[in-house]
Order: structure tokens, then sequence, then C-alpha cells
């Protein structure tokens, strides 16, 4: 792999392994894994084109996991979050070099864990079904301002859907056809602006083995795990998600 050294790409398939475990299991935060471990020996920019292909394929086998028509239905279901997700995920992706991190990470990184901390203290926020189109876009709108710039757009989503109290699989599915469209977008948004490259194009495509790996590891924890623990699980992921955002941007 031109231009990278060795040990990077045996660091980036290590993570990349790891990230494709904690997906498998729990359904995101594979590039919040990826993005934060890659910065510390990559610049931002090819950090986030390496996650780009991994990213993707996972949230293929996740979206059609229970097959084309739930998927399909999943993708109805939320049209509204996809729709604001792809919008500003594309305007944001061209702006990728210009746009501070750290004030949208404080602004994205403190509520998230300010809910989580809030529902694992055993008060749960349900979400009123009058007010959920309207959640569904502004949680969109925040997912693709930051995921076009981070490649991060997940944990807006997660809190939507544990707030409508998502059965499990079904939760699973639709962050598989979320994820999946946004990371189809993510990748067309980078292709243009050059962040997705002939040099960082390979070793991104690489990457996609041990996130396979990874995943299918991950798959085979997450169908013991029932259905509280599985929220559970959830929640103390989003908790670490928000906090390590928080620390990003402070730090």
């Amino acid at each position: 792999m031109t231009g990278f050294e060795h040990y990077q790409i045996a660091l980036a398939l290590a993570v990349t392994l790891f990230a494709g475990f904690v997906k498998g299991a729990i359904g995101f935060a594979m590039p919040m894994i990826m993005m934060s471990a890659f910065t510390a020996f990559l610049p931002p920019p090819v950090a986030l084109a390496f996650l780009i292909l991994p990213t993707f394929v996972t949230n293929l086998t996740q979206a059609f996991r229970q097959g084309r028509r739930a998927a399909i239905e999943s993708a109805r279901a939320f049209r509204l979050h996809i729709a604001a997700v792809l919008v500003f995920l594309f305007l944001s992706a061209q702006f990728v070099t210009f746009i501070p991190k750290a004030p949208m990470e404080a602004a994205l990184g403190l509520p998230i864990l300010a809910f989580a901390l809030w529902q694992l203290s055993g008060r749960p926020m349900a979400l009123k079904v009058e007010h959920r189109a309207r959640a569904e876009l502004a949680l969109g709108v925040i997912g693709g301002l930051y995921g076009g710039i981070s490649g991060i757009w997940g944990p807006p989503l997660i809190v939507l859907l544990l707030s409508l109290r998502t059965e499990k699989q079904e939760m699973m599915r639709v962050q598989g056809v979320v994820f999946l469209i946004g990371s189809a977008a993510l990748c067309a948004a980078h292709l243009t602006s050059g962040v997705l490259n002939a040099e960082t194009l390979p070793v991104s495509a690489l990457l996609v083995i041990p996130a396979l790996l990874g995943n299918r590891l991950g798959l085979a924890i997450q169908d013991r795990l029932d259905q509280e623990r599985f929220r559970r699980w959830t929640l103390i992921l989003l908790a670490v998600t928000g906090a390590n955002l928080t620390r990003q941007a402070l730090f």
C-alpha cells in the first residue's frame, strides 16, 4: 500500500476487527471506534477515508439480514430521517476541511451522554407518537451534518430508536438500513471531495475483510442477548459515544 507505513496498516486492521465485532453485537459505533483510534496514527481525512468501505459493507449485511422486504419496510418507516441525513451529509461533506469539529462534537456529545445516563438511571424517556415526524427530521439533520464531517451519523438515530422503544431485531435492521444509505452517500460525497482517492481506496477495501470477520463474531453474541440486556448494552455504548465525543471536543 503506497504512501502508508506497515504499522499503520497493521493497526488499522486490528482496530477494524474490533469495531466490526462491536457493530455485530450492538449494531452501531463502528465508525466512532475506527475514527477515534485511526486519528491517533493517521490524519483525520485519511482516517475518514479508511472507514468508508468497511462501514458500507457491514451495513449492507446488517440491513438485509432479515431479507429485502423487511429492509424496504424499515426504509419506508424512517424515510423522513433518512432524507434529512442524506441532504445534510452531502452538504457538510463538501466542507470537511473547513468546519471546526470541536464545537460540533461538544454539541452532539453532551446531549447524547445526558440522554444515555438518564435512561440508565431507570427513568426511561418515551417519544410521543405525535412528535415522531419532527424528531425524525431534527435528529436526521444533526446526524447528517456531523456525518459528512466525521463519518459518524449513528448516535442521533440510536436516540430516536431508544425513545420509540424499538424491538431488538427491528432496531438492528433499521440501523443497518439507515446506516447503509448514509454510508453509500458518504462514499459518493467523498469520491467528489477527494478524501476517497487512489491512495486511500485500496486500504479501505482491504479493511472490509477484518470488518466482516469481526461483525460475524459480534452477531453470534447479539443473537444471545434478550431485549433488556440488548437495550442496556446499547445505552452503555451510547454513553461511551457521548463521553468520547465530549472528550474530543475538550481535548
